[in-house]
């Protein structure tokens, strides 16, 4: 057994008077993340300095002491604070130069606060500062404990979430003595070593006619009219559905990977770059390459097992994994060809899977990872071992 942070996310059903309580910390939250910004922007234009989240910190609190700013007391004052927070990581992200620059928040955009500490969850209720009476949530393990911290966010249908971080007792998967190889694609999802073809379903696609239709509806109906928010909950409900049909996906192949393998090889891709390729961008966005490989990653961390990321140059494509043979005028749209040096003919996926472990397996055995198992693979770690 040991501890890891998990995320625990349910709906909230707040009364009417807790909605409105809601709708203000999200406002208040709002207004601060915004007002600190432009006073940000302001003070290195006039003075060439950036202010820094303690001088920022103190301006808040004297800035809920003017009678015209009182409301601001109305909501947490610890959430208040985690906004400048956030904005100062954005400010840290932006010079690290990991991130754009910080953006006004808007209300079109997501709605959501953070609270940090004295939270309570007993009784199917959910306990918070400013709300003694207990919010209703709609379901809970009761085996949830240990309660870091909380976030509490509406989405454009107009539904209420809280996601928990908690430090829980986790039992790492059982190790399985084997290594795989994984290429990315758009053609399919994801093509493993071990000649397994998990299909991309193209979500975004397969409904683009249907969200087509509902913003067209959406985009004739007259401003803050009753029709026009209706047809605003139709496109914000499919949107809705075809990320959650995509990220269920994306959790299903990546626990299948995890549960069967000990070490995954993938291509450490560039996708902000492939993005910028205009022909290509809407099926990148759509597949989810970088998600995917963020849940790849934390769900090896879990279960003590490695993820190994080769470099993103490497001809994996191109090169033949029997001979090492490298094709130079292979083109994105030849999916099969024959090695010239050893007459081997190649699935491009497929070979470019076995490529990248053969790589990956040479990197962790090479001293640059704290993989010493040689190419044998896992397996010849294994029986090492014992």
């Amino acid at each position: 057994m040991k501890i890891i942070k998990k995320s625990f996310v349910f709906e909230l059903h707040p009364n009417k008077n807790q909605k409105i309580l809601l709708d203000k910390h999200f406002g208040c939250n709002r207004f601060v993340y915004n007002y600190f910004l432009n006073q940000r922007k302001e003070e290195y234009i006039d003075n060439k300095q950036t202010l820094n989240y303690y001088t920022q910190a103190k301006s808040l609190t004297e800035l809920k002491k003017d009678e015209n700013f009182d409301w601001l007391k109305e909501v947490n004052s610890q959430s208040l604070q985690h906004s400048l927070r956030h904005l100062d990581t954005a400010y840290v992200n932006f010079f690290r130069k990991t991130s754009m620059f910080p953006r006004f928040k808007s209300k079109k955009d997501k709605n959501s606060f953070h609270i940090p500490q004295h939270i309570v969850l007993e009784n199917k209720k959910l306990y918070l500062p400013k709300f003694r009476s207990g919010i209703k949530v709609n379901q809970y393990l009761d085996n949830i404990t240990n309660i870091r911290n909380c976030n509490i966010s509406k989405t454009p249908l107009g539904k209420y979430y809280v996601s928990f971080l908690c430090e829980v007792q986790y039992e790492p998967k059982l190790k399985t003595g084997k290594s795989v190889g994984i290429d990315l694609g758009l053609k399919d999802f994801v093509i493993t070593s071990d000649e397994k073809i998990y299909e991309n379903h193209k979500y975004t696609k397969k409904y683009e006619k249907e969200l087509k239709r509902l913003q067209q509806h959406l985009s004739r109906k007259v401003k803050d009219s009753n029709n026009k928010n209706k047809s605003r909950l139709k496109v914000a409900k499919l949107h809705q559905k075809i990320n959650n049909s995509r990220n269920d996906l994306l959790h299903k192949v990546s626990n299948e990977l995890v549960n069967n393998y000990d070490v995954i090889c993938s291509e450490d891709l560039n996708v902000k770059g492939m993005v910028r390729n205009r022909k290509l961008s809407k099926s990148i966005s759509d597949v989810s390459w970088g998600t995917f490989l963020i849940y790849l990653n934390y769900k090896c961390e879990w279960n003590d097992k490695k993820l190994v990321k080769i470099d993103r140059f490497f001809p994996s494509s191109k090169m033949c994994n029997k001979c090492n043979y490298i094709n130079q005028d292979l083109t994105l749209s030849i999916r099969e060809w024959t090695c010239p040096s050893c007459n081997t003919t190649h699935n491009r996926d497929i070979n470019a899977s076995k490529n990248i472990l053969k790589e990956g397996l040479r990197i962790l055995s090479s001293g640059t990872g704290d993989y010493t198992c040689g190419d044998g693979g896992y397996e010849v770690c294994e029986a090492r071992n014992n």
